[in-house]
């Protein structure tokens, strides 16, 4: 017993790292800001829909996205994508000087998982940057009791999302995407888009062979 917190302590430390790795911060102009996930190595990050739509005005055409790259770097960025309905956003960042940063996309994992599992998800709250909560799958499907949209897929966690912890990583053990966090659905019930349902999108959008995790990503 007095090894197995400080061995727990230091692989779940371990495991936060890794996943900061993958993780940026999404600013829209002077509107809001929220998180999001390296998907390839030329650039593409996924988040939420909401977290871009605060950017776009009225019938404007420009965009004001700022994100910050896990190294601190603040780079501009452009929407690529998004869907509403299913609240995923790709955006694809402009690298400083047009020299290719290093990244380090996310791994995708299998988000149809069991009630029981343990998850991590990570985000910017409140402008903190990196910040780690962590869970038990409460259920995953389109027929969770509480769920938003009807027939959509969610995953719902026993954790706390926060204001900035939207467009986050939601992780398994083994450090892989398994969803993006998206809202509260109640007290201390988080809800995830699936990763399923992003690898769908990114499949429509850019064709079936992009959905792999940490390749290149491009437009069909």
């Amino acid at each position: 017993m007095t090894t197995l917190l400080p061995k727990l302590n230091s692989d779940l430390g371990e495991l936060a790292d890794r996943v900061r790795q993958s993780l940026v911060q999404v600013s829209v102009g002077r509107r809001g800001y929220g998180s999001g996930v390296v998907f390839s190595t030329d650039g593409l990050i996924v988040t939420n829909a909401h977290v871009v739509s605060g950017g776009r005005g009225h019938g404007s055409h420009t965009n004001e996205f700022q994100v910050t790259m896990p190294g601190g770097t603040v780079v501009k960025a452009v929407l690529v994508a998004k869907d509403d309905g299913i609240d995923v956003a790709v955006l694809k960042v402009e690298q400083p000087g047009g020299q290719p940063a290093k990244l380090f996309p996310i791994e995708i994992g299998d988000s149809r998982i069991r009630a029981g599992q343990w998850v991590m998800a990570m985000g910017h709250p409140w402008g903190v940057a990196g910040v780690a909560v962590a869970g038990i799958v409460i259920g995953a499907g389109p027929d969770l009791p509480e769920a938003p949209g009807a027939g959509r897929d969610w995953i719902a966690v026993d954790l706390a999302l926060r204001p900035g912890h939207s467009g986050g990583p939601l992780v398994d053990h083994h450090v892989r995407l398994i969803g993006i966090s998206t809202i509260m659905a109640g007290l201390k019930v988080g809800m995830a888009v699936p990763a399923h349902v992003i690898k769908e999108f990114v499949g429509k959008v850019f064709g079936e062979d992009s959905v792999a995790g940490g390749g290149d990503l491009e437009l069909v």
